[in-house]
């Protein structure tokens, strides 16, 4: 027979968390048809795989390319590295729904200005997702800050029983027209004041259906115990699977806790569906907040709204330049924001490497001066961490950012290559693939990526994009 895409003698590591082995693939009509030794048969475009990598396209499970894969659907520093599928709507905030009053709140901001939430209801998300037709497949949460700014004339209190009813139907309404769950960025001062009782009611719509609780913890720093513990209760509530964001152990007070925070993990994963994702840096990125604004690590600005010139510098010497304080400083360039160089390596190493992990980029696409998670997550974990520090097997690493990850959400037919599974997929060079995006150029390709499948259809070779956009936006329940 004759296949559309035909893949011979790659090395398959399937997304199971096993050692790959050598076969070949044929895919038809989107779809993963046949594997095995398929020597015979013919096709419409015929990959020689020998000496590569195939794998899942992989599952960007944190991001906030919410309106950028609309705005700019070629989606360019995700598919570079493989990406085939991004979880949009994390931290609280989503770009739909939602019905502004003027402009973002902090940290919506990071999704784009007024003019770029347009989307009252998720259906009308979906349907603009749809239309854009992104090179990737768009999965969507929907942000609990986002309800608040609907319902609330004041984000720094807790809701009233009739706002939490408002919010709670508006989910109920996401959820029906495929929204994968409820996130929540409780750090933020937008949503800081929201109750644990409040967070709970929401939640309670995620009961029965499958979806999932996301959270920022409401701390990343010295209460970070305390933080988790409320996750654990908020999920426990609602009968729902628990997803913490980037876990980590924020500021030098905190560092080396990680064993705390890993043990706290596997002692709740007893009694309930819970994980966490983190990303392979040992620095963060987010809105300029003061209350993080420390002279115990760098701080380097990367946007300013009344600054914009002091885009990828110092936050101590623009200080320095100004004859002013860090928190004057910071005051003055806000809104703005960050990247916090406030983690150990050590701490991240252990929780990446935890097999409750995944791996998810948290990339800023709008910031001007991106953290380089945004361009090189996915290398990042193949090459440094798994080929060369050896901190986890090859095949450990694809299953982080594909089967698992695939599991968590409930995207049915995704995340593995197995017959009858969507053709998303990624052929790459595991000696030669590797992050080059860093802190200084954080704007560039990944090296070793040879080929990426989005539905079968060729999105991307080595030394760019085809241009050719096949990517769905994919409900809870599947296609």
């Amino acid at each position: 027979m004759q296949f559309d895409l035909l893949i011979r003698q790659a090395q398959i590591i399937d997304g199971n968390d096993r050692p790959g082995y050598v076969a070949d693939v044929g895919v038809s009509q989107g779809r993963i048809l046949r594997i095995g030794e398929l020597s015979a048969h013919t096709a419409v475009e015929d990959i020689d795989g020998h000496g590569r990598v195939l794998a899942p396209g992989f599952i960007d499970v944190h991001t906030h390319d919410d309106t950028a894969v609309i705005r700019r659907p070629q989606m360019l520093p995700k598919l570079s590295q493989g990406v085939t599928t991004v979880v949009v709507g994390n931290c609280g905030i989503s770009a739909a729904p939602v019905s502004l009053r003027g402009d973002p709140p902090d940290p919506m901001n990071l999704l784009g200005t007024a003019k770029d939430f347009i989307y009252p209801r998720f259906a009308d998300y979906r349907a603009a997702v749809e239309a854009a037709q992104p090179a990737l497949n768009v999965a969507a949460l929907v942000g609990h800050t986002a309800l608040r700014s609907n319902h609330m004339d004041d984000l720094y209190r807790t809701a009233t029983a009739g706002e939490i009813s408002a919010m709670r139907q508006q989910l109920r309404e996401c959820l029906a027209d495929g929204a994968l769950g409820l996130s929540t960025g409780l750090a933020y001062a937008s949503a800081y004041s929201a109750s644990t009782d409040e967070v709970q009611q929401l939640a309670e719509e995620l009961q029965g259906c499958g979806a999932v609780y996301a959270t920022h913890l409401r701390s990343e720093f010295e209460p970070v115990l305390e933080a988790m513990d409320e996750a654990f209760q908020i999920a426990r509530h609602a009968r729902a699977p628990l997803i913490i964001s980037h876990l980590k152990c924020a500021s030098a007070g905190n560092w080396g806790r990680s064993p705390q925070l890993i043990q706290a993990l596997e002692t709740a994963a007893q009694g309930q569906p819970v994980g966490c994702d983190c990303y392979p840096y040992a620095a963060s990125s987010s809105t300029l907040d003061l209350k993080q604004v420390t002279d115990a690590h760098r701080i380097t600005i990367t946007w300013s709204t009344p600054h914009p010139d002091m885009s990828g510098r110092d936050l101590i010497d623009i200080a320095e330049q100004w004859g002013l304080s860090l928190i004057e400083t910071a005051t003055r360039l806000q809104p703005a924001g960050a990247v916090y160089y406030g983690m150990d390596e050590s701490d991240v190493r252990r929780i990446l490497a935890h097999p409750l992990s995944m791996i998810g980029s948290d990339g800023l696409p709008d910031d001007p001066f991106p953290h380089p998670r945004l361009w090189g997550a996915f290398p990042r974990v193949l090459g440094h961490y798994s080929r060369d520090v050896g901190l986890f097997a090859l095949h450990t690493a694809v299953h982080k950012m594909t089967g698992l990850s695939a599991a968590r959400f409930g995207l049915v037919g995704r995340g593995l290559i197995e017959e009858g599974y969507c053709a998303d997929l990624v052929l790459f060079d595991a000696e030669r693939v590797r992050d080059v995006a860093d802190f200084s150029e954080p704007q560039q390709a990944a090296q070793g990526i040879e080929g990426v499948w989005v539905n079968g259809v060729c999105s991307f070779v080595a030394g760019g994009a085809t241009g050719r956009r096949a990517g769905r936006f994919l409900r809870r329940e599947g296609e």
